[in-house]
């Protein structure tokens, strides 16, 4: 039998066929675009996630026995507000997860609601990505459309919606909105009545392995698929990524260096940072996990190869890079190019570049780019260690994971060894497993896991580089606190 693997990503959808045994047989990517109508804006139109997904299975499955597709699982970029009216239709385009328009409702949620107000509904306090502030923009600023609302969704929902006519959600991708009592696994109708929305324009919840629905007719026609085909509630990117990399369970740590940057820690009880500088989310397991997440990692050296430098062979920038210059480096950079999240949750900060001279290179603005990112990443690293969790190793996934001299950065800034998962596929992979589970193939996630997941190399800190970096990053995180107010009055 055959699982589709569905990741709707910031820039594209890629889709997965996966096999009993595990092995992906097929990929394919779609790319949409990505729309920034304001500075710091972000917002993409679900129809283009859609259009990849109707467009990519066809290609996934050409000459494939299509009638030994047996289940489809998505993981999805989080947050994101997808708003239908009474005819199931979308309002507007969706407000994405790193979308920066939500600083006055933030505000207004943890300063005038109160953070412990707010984490006491939902374990978290709030965010400029996340959902609920981008509902009460939307009440302020698009009363019209606030009211045309029948149901909200999030981006992966409408996918799994379009191919089963079933609103739903899991608990996992539902921890990110901050409308979830994520200890309770319900939805807190404090925060829901805050934001001015009723239950019923809330999808279904479910766990993240669990049989939503078959496809619809129309798809299973079009697709030329059994009708029979089940669809799993799927989950948040993170979460699925996790599953793919085998970090289920108790205890076990993810680093994720996509788009974004995530730190992630599975656990098999709840718990919250008292401090809520990480989210506390469920996980697709079934269980918990707390969470880091930096807005801007691979996507730094992405824009600055792409728009400063104008270079697309990112390697060949990195090979520039004198090894003998790690730890060495004079010129610093905070990667808040569309603010920040963890641990700062601060929309106005930007990114910096600090401590060029006539003698700086190229090469040592790229370098300074990736440790900046491995510092960022540090923050959250330092944040769970804080509260008593022991971190000795992590596994490292993502697009800018797959750099060795990013790794190497990594493992010895973090001072812990990386491991280097043998499918680097993230939230498709993990989706394919949910629908592995959720068709019975395998009687939970963690044994799915088990049976799946293999490490193909790990990377170990250098003692002499990692004194070097902590000596380096001592002084980095002096420097957003020197900025914190310069960023506020830029705004104004």
């Amino acid at each position: 039998m055959y699982y589709i693997g569905i990741d709707l990503g910031t820039s594209a959808m890629k889709l997965l066929l996966v096999d009993e045994a595990g092995t992906i047989k097929r990929s394919v990517t779609r790319e949409y675009p990505l729309s920034m109508p304001h500075p710091g804006w972000s917002e993409q139109n679900p129809m283009d996630w859609w259009s990849a997904c109707l467009i990519g299975a066809e290609e996934l499955l050409s000459g494939i026995d299509r009638s030994q597709v047996a289940g489809i699982g998505c993981g999805g970029q989080m947050h994101g507000l997808v708003v239908l009216d009474s005819g199931d239709e979308i309002i507007r385009d969706a407000i994405l997860w790193n979308d920066g328009r939500t600083s006055e409702e933030v505000e207004y949620l943890n300063d005038t609601v109160g953070r412990d107000v707010i984490s006491g509904y939902t374990a978290n306090i709030a965010f400029a990505g996340f959902t609920a502030p981008k509902l009460l923009w939307m009440k302020k600023h698009e009363p019209e459309n606030f009211a045309r609302i029948s149901k909200i969704m999030l981006p992966k929902d409408y996918i799994n919606y379009k191919l089963t006519g079933v609103h739903s959600c899991d608990y996992s991708d539902a921890s990110g909105m901050l409308l979830l009592d994520v200890r309770n696994r319900r939805w807190s109708r404090e925060m829901l009545d805050i934001c001015s929305v009723r239950e019923d324009q809330m999808p279904s919840l479910f766990e993240s392995y669990e049989v939503i629905g078959t496809l619809k007719p129309e798809i299973a026609t079009a697709l030329s698929l059994p009708a029979g085909v089940r669809v799993v509630a799927g989950a948040g990117d993170n979460a699925a990524a996790a599953v793919g990399t085998g970090t289920v369970g108790d205890g076990n740590c993810n680093i994720s260096i996509g788009t974004s940057g995530t730190v992630f820690i599975s656990s098999e009880v709840f718990g919250q940072d008292m401090d809520n500088a990480l989210h506390s989310f469920a996980h697709a397991d079934g269980n918990y996990h707390l969470m880091g997440c930096m807005l801007s990692a691979a996507s730094c050296n992405k824009w600055f190869c792409d728009e400063i430098i104008r270079e697309k062979d990112y390697q060949a920038v990195q090979d520039e890079i004198d090894p003998a210059r790690l730890g060495e480096n004079e010129v610093f950079f905070l990667p808040y190019l569309m603010g920040e999240r963890s641990p700062i949750n601060d929309t106005d900060a930007r990114g910096v570049f600090m401590g060029m001279s006539m003698n700086t290179t190229r090469a040592d603005m790229v370098q300074a780019v990736l440790e900046g990112v491995a510092f960022a990443i540090r923050d959250n690293i330092e944040i769970a260690r804080s509260v008593g969790i022991r971190i000795e190793r992590s596994k490292i996934c993502g697009g800018g994971a797959r750099s060795r001299l990013w790794q190497t950065i990594f493992s010895s800034v973090l001072n812990i060894p990386l491991d280097i998962p043998m499918t680097e596929e993230g939230p498709g992979y993990g989706g394919a497993m949910l629908a592995m589970v959720g068709t019975g193939l395998y009687p939970d996630v963690k044994k799915c896991a088990e049976a799946l997941t293999r490490v193909k190399d790990t990377v170990y800190p250098d003692p002499v580089l990692a004194e070097k970096y902590s000596e380096r990053y001592a002084k980095y995180r002096k420097i957003y606190p020197a900025l914190r107010d310069v960023f506020k009055e830029m705004r104004k």
